[in-house]
């Protein structure tokens, strides 16, 4: 079926917007094809393209961001069940079909071609091979058709046929296969054989009519003399004892694309195969090869549709669409399955806990502890007590057992936040529950094992604090197994903006307070900021803004001093701020005296709010002229 928008909250609740073309437009404008008449919407707000079975979300620069499952995104790939948020209306795309959706009875699939379920994403069509009768006979003898065998052959064909379109494992396929051959050949023994291209290798599988799985060997110079002539053989198999002589049915499956292999059956002189087996194994072994074929390429895109699925539905907290994130996402999908120590590198406010709590997340440890100690924050006296625990007694204070960080996150993962700044006296201890899995608590002789995975991060150079005697090497190497440096958001500006939206988004939740986007103007001065505080810097300049702005859409007064009166690195950058910070004096001064120096008589004269002309007056450092001027 094809693919749909479904608006389950706004103004269009209950809209139903097929995707059945190219690219379908979403926003403000009339000329939209789903129109959205909402002042948080902008005019052209996303499109959604749909090419090759893949639909696709794009954002067209809008004002306030498009949201998929909660993340601000510019261009993203649509998964069946994600939730599309513009403005104040939620959308859901669906890719499936709804068991419960009217139009799937009996009468509706019996006017469509039989199709295998593709794990939950797209179908794939049955093929029919059409039987020609001249080579593909049922039910004919030597002279004359026998009306009983053409009967008997039609309604195995008809068995064999529904039966095996039933099954889409390649094994349990060809097993069954074996199976109705034994019912309708006088077969002792039966194999299919699935040829590697190369001869005299190949997979085999071999059953005996008793049901019993047996390890079948076949006759290569046969195998290889029927794919090569494409063509039946019945042939006697030569022995030395005469009760061992074999008489062996070798039929192609030539499918669609190619060979795959042959069927390779055995009797015996006593039960051996008359034209009418030949015929109908001839005959039904084109419709095996279509639907083994297809068996084949489904576990294929099973697999690989398992491994994409396993990239697309990484769990994780981070924001940008950048190349240097989409590297650390890359790190993420690829060291979170193991269970090898972890060192992130990174300046502080980077996110490096963010990423110890993705690798986590996306581990099979994942329904298991994730514990977060700093190394910086507890004193020294403390931070082996917290890390290892302690028994009762082991110093003042110790009136019971309690547990460490180490013992809590058994099974689970343990965060080492700033391990740069742990003492050399724990250190050694750590490096032993790093090798053995095993420590003991402080006041303790009995040593406890645990099953830890070990995540660590820090923001110094552990290299020059190992020269300096800061950090010892070998607990250095044994942390530094698999590392990743994350970049500063110096390094990524492009997601600025994204990182804006989605924290404007979460405190204005958090804030009871509505807020619809970032202005033009505001967002041109993050995107020139240096950030010398990263990710958590951005995060704290968002968050005041929400919390003492005045209007639904942050603008550059809600912005930190730091910000609005930064200067460019470059010395043009520096002339020009230079410059406008000059006229900014000159129109505040000008205002002031205009106003006999009343503050809020100025402001209405600027234009401006007068909180944000106090804070212009505070940071340019014009009080005192301002002052002076007034009084003259």
């Amino acid at each position: 079926m094809e693919p749909r928008l479904v608006v389950v909250s706004g103004s269009r609740k209950g809209t139903i917007a097929p995707l059945n073309k190219q690219e379908l437009t979403i926003g403000r404008d009339p000329d939209s094809a789903l129109c959205l008449n909402e002042e948080a919407v902008s005019r052209k707000h996303c499109a959604i393209k749909f090419e090759g079975g893949i639909c696709r979300i794009l954002d067209l620069n809008s004002s306030n961001g498009t949201f998929v499952n909660g993340i601000p995104v510019r261009e993203k790939i649509l998964q069946h069940g994600n939730t599309i948020r513009l403005g104040y209306t939620v959308l859901v795309f669906l890719a499936e079909e709804d068991q419960g959706e009217p139009g799937t009875n009996q009468l509706d699939n019996l006017q469509h071609e039989p199709v295998l379920p593709l794990a939950g994403r797209g179908r794939v069509s049955r093929q029919t091979l059409i039987l020609s009768p001249a080579d593909r006979r049922l039910g004919l003898g030597t002279e004359l058709p026998n009306l009983g065998n053409m009967v008997r052959d039609l309604n195995a064909l008809l068995k064999i046929s529904s039966r095996i379109n039933k099954i889409d494992k390649v094994d349990l396929l060809q097993q069954e296969f074996l199976k109705l051959m034994f019912e309708v050949t006088p077969a002792e023994r039966g194999a299919i054989v699935l040829s590697s291209g190369i001869d005299e290798t190949g997979t085999i599988t071999s059953l005996h009519r008793n049901g019993s799985n047996i390890a079948e060997e076949v006759n290569w110079t046969l195998v290889n003399r029927v794919l090569w002539e494409q063509a039946a053989v019945v042939t006697k198999l030569e022995s030395t004892a005469a009760e061992n002589e074999q008489i062996v049915l070798c039929v192609p499956l030539s499918a669609l694309k190619k060979t795959l292999g042959v069927i390779y059956l055995i009797g015996t002189p006593k039960a051996n195969f008359e034209e009418n087996h030949r015929n109908f194994v001839n005959a039904i072994a084109g419709i095996f090869a279509v639907a083994l074929e297809n068996a084949i390429h489904l576990e294929s895109l099973e697999g690989e549709n398992s491994r994409l699925r396993s990239e697309i539905a990484l769990q994780h907290n981070l924001i940008g669409e950048s190349a240097a994130m989409n590297k650390v996402l890359q790190f993420v999908s690829r060291v979170a399955p193991s269970d090898s120590t972890v060192l992130i590198r990174g300046e502080s406010g980077t996110g490096k806990e963010v990423v110890a709590r993705a690798i986590h997340h996306n581990s099979k440890r994942k329904d298991n502890p994730f514990v977060a100690i700093n190394c910086a924050a507890i004193t020294e006296s403390l931070l082996e007590s917290e890390l290892f625990g302690h028994e009762r007694g082991a110093f003042t204070g110790a009136t019971s057992m309690k547990k460490g960080r180490l013992e809590v996150a058994d099974t689970g993962t343990l965060f080492l936040d700033e391990i740069g700044e742990m003492p050399l006296s724990l250190q050694a201890k750590l490096l032993r529950a790093l090798q053995n899995r095993e420590f003991e608590r402080v006041g303790g002789t009995r040593p406890i094992k645990v099953d830890v995975r070990f995540v660590a991060a820090t923001n110094r150079n552990l290299e020059e604090a190992m020269k300096t005697g800061g950090f010892r090497p070998d607990l250095f190497y044994r942390l530094n197994v698999v590392s990743i440096t994350l970049p500063p958001l110096r390094e990524h500006r492009e997601d600025i903006p994204l990182l804006a939206m989605y924290f404007a988004a979460v405190y204005s939740e958090k804030c009871k307070r509505a807020i619809e986007g970032v202005s033009p103007e505001a967002r041109a001065l993050l995107m020139t900021y240096a950030w010398p505080g990263n990710v958590r810097e951005l995060e704290n300049a968002i968050e005041r803004a929400v919390v003492l702005g005045l209007s639904k859409t942050i603008v550059p007064e809600d912005l930190p001093e730091t910000l609005l009166e930064s200067e460019a690195e470059a010395s043009i950058g520096s002339r020009y701020y230079e410059s406008i910070n000059a006229l900014k004096k000159q129109l505040i001064v000008d205002a002031a005296q205009r106003s006999g120096g009343k503050i809020t008589e100025a402001a209405k004269l600027l234009g401006v709010h007068p909180k944000y002309l106090h804070r212009l007056i505070r940071n340019l450092n014009i009080r005192k002229l301002i002052t002076v001027d007034a009084q003259t």
